[in-house]
């Protein structure tokens, strides 16, 4: 059944509320106008308004909201209309539900999921464009994961549902149409914390998650053509736990790795692949691990400026092949 990313996203939270009727939504006009993304699309007629509740445009009501319905046994999956304002939930994220099971010796948890709809590339200027990820993936007790194809983007919401920590689950807006996929149907879900190779390679590999995928595909398939170089592609998807394993055996295997991420350089998740890989594979490198993400900037609403600070095929392209000629 060919599907796209946000209808998989949809089709997640109906299973879900479906299979478990502890399981609701919250957030900001999630109910009557079905999301300002409709993602949670015909839920209220579904479930009714117990279940699918919409709230104040108040991020830290929302999920201070989501954790004592999650300590009192229910499975609230909470929305930040974008990602953007997820910053006005820090607080009740990493002091509150971050830190909820150690608090409580073990012996409570926290089973909230905060879908954050993140990401540029649609012209959403300063405060609807932003990549927060490396701001959770320091957090003991937090989950953080960021699909990159629609089955992910279905099976890993599913797995977020289920698992009793908290889990921060940025779903990139550029994707939400653009990409359609067949899916299996019945249930299934995506294990939390384990990468997936999406192109074997030789010459050199390159570290991806989120809305850089297909970007780095291109342009793998680009030089592949162009140049006859054989470049591997491993998708992290989850980043907190990250796939340490997954990293070092593709650094291991072509000696040469870059990352890429739309997050601003500085500071993104990306510096922490690049750390795992100096500390526990430098003898294996035939080059050093290099980096290309978005500028040290704020996205701006031009389409010519924000092209300019983002990633890109063509960028991508260009790194492969200087970090090939190295």
């Amino acid at each position: 059944m060919e599907i796209t990313y946000i209808q998989g996203i949809n089709q997640a939270l109906r299973e879900e509320m479906q299979r478990d009727e502890n399981v609701f939504v919250m957030g900001e006009d999630v109910g009557e106008l079905g999301g300002a993304f409709k993602a949670t699309d015909g839920l209220l007629a579904a479930f009714g308004e117990e279940r699918v509740i919409d709230t104040p445009i108040a991020e830290a009501l929302i999920v201070g909201a989501g954790v004592g319905a999650a300590v009192l046994g229910m499975r609230p999956v909470v929305e930040m209309q974008f990602a953007d304002f997820i910053s006005c939930a820090f607080d009740q994220i990493v002091n509150m539900a971050a830190t909820l099971r150690y608090r409580h010796g073990g012996h409570a948890s926290c089973p909230l999921v905060i879908r954050a709809p993140s990401g540029a590339g649609v012209h959403g200027a300063l405060f609807h464009s932003q990549n927060p990820e490396a701001w959770f993936t320091r957090v003991p007790g937090l989950k953080v994961l960021a699909p990159a194809t629609v089955y992910d983007a279905k099976g890993l919401l599913k797995a977020a549902i289920r698992d009793d920590d908290p889990v921060v689950y940025f779903e990139h807006k550029r994707l939400y149409r653009s990409l359609k996929d067949d899916i299996p149907e019945g249930d299934f879900v995506v294990p939390i914390g384990v990468a997936e190779l999406r192109q074997e390679g030789t010459d050199l590999s390159i570290i991806t998650y989120g809305g850089t995928l297909n970007q780095c595909l291109d342009a793998v398939r680009i030089v592949a053509k162009e140049d006859r170089l054989s470049v591997e592609v491993l998708d992290l998807r989850t980043l907190l736990p990250v796939d340490r394993e997954a990293i070092l055996k593709t650094a291991r295997k072509t000696g040469k790795v870059l990352v890429v991420h739309e997050d601003r350089l500085t500071g993104g998740f990306g510096a922490e692949v690049a750390a795992i890989i100096a500390e526990h594979a430098f003898e294996d490198l035939d080059a050093p691990v290099r980096r290309l993400a978005a500028l040290d900037a704020h996205t701006a609403f031009s389409p010519p400026l924000e092209e300019y600070i983002l990633p890109n095929t063509n960028k991508i392209v260009d790194a492969i092949r200087s970090l090939a000629a190295y």
